[in-house]
């Protein structure tokens, strides 16, 4: 690939947790596991139009103790509740969960009895994707961001505690914060997006990027690593 060339007399330097965690998002599998028709799109983002294996995401593993992912694609009945948490709790840690559609995320348009009005009532949920059905297009999105998450997450109670009293005092920096590899390389263009980030207008930015005149609010986003689950609807009795 050349990046052979690009190291000093072969050797590269970096934090065990970058390492480690790059290791995590570079091979998740993901369980062979659909519950609704949000699993149709699943399936057609691991075939060869989308193509899920450049992300090293291509086994998709019938058994639970061998996959690191859960990509929970359609509604989930209170039938099929046991049978989810009981898949969860056989998968190694770390794991992630993966909400797919909005049936999933909230209960969509089934608000009874029967449905489990969000998977986060069940097991914990790392990453929420709305739509009904998402696009496979969609589902790529929302497992690049879990990836940037992966990078971002501690290494171990001690690194938790740092990064905790970081974010006491001010210093931590954003880490849902996405830079586009577009950007990245432009030095200009980083430096701006920087400045965008710490201003919390990153969609302004990207906006004005593609040439657009549409004006969002400096809106600035939430930062640590707690996993935050969506607000429960109020139903009337």
């Amino acid at each position: 690939m050349g990046l052979e060339e690009k190291l000093p007399s072969g050797i590269l330097l970096t934090s065990v947790e970058k390492l480690v965690n790059w290791t995590r998002k570079s091979s998740l599998w993901p369980a062979t596991f659909g519950l609704a028709c949000c699993a149709i799109e699943m399936m057609a983002s691991g075939a060869g139009r989308y193509d899920l294996a450049r992300f090293g995401m291509e086994v998709f593993r019938a058994s639970p103790r061998q996959a690191d992912l859960m990509i929970v694609a359609g509604r989930v009945s209170q039938k099929m509740a046991p049978v989810v948490r009981q898949i969860y709790d056989q998968m190694p840690e770390p794991r992630w969960v993966l909400s797919m559609g909005v049936c999933a995320s909230s209960g969509g348009m089934f608000n009874n009895y029967a449905i489990v009005q969000g998977v986060d009532h069940i097991v914990p949920v790392d990453m929420y994707l709305p739509g009904c059905p998402p696009r496979p297009e969609m589902l790529m999105d929302a497992i690049l961001k879990l990836h940037y998450k992966i990078m971002q997450e501690p290494l171990g109670p001690k690194r938790v505690r740092a990064l905790e009293r970081a974010e006491e005092n001010g210093e931590l920096r954003d880490p849902l914060v996405e830079m586009p590899s577009t950007i990245r390389v432009d030095k200009k263009a980083r430096r701006a997006y920087e400045q965008a980030a710490a201003e919390g207008r990153t969609g302004q930015f990207e906006i004005e990027q593609r040439g657009g005149d549409v004006v969002l609010p400096d809106t600035a986003r939430p930062t640590g690593f707690e996993r935050r689950p969506l607000p429960r609807p109020k139903v009337q009795k």
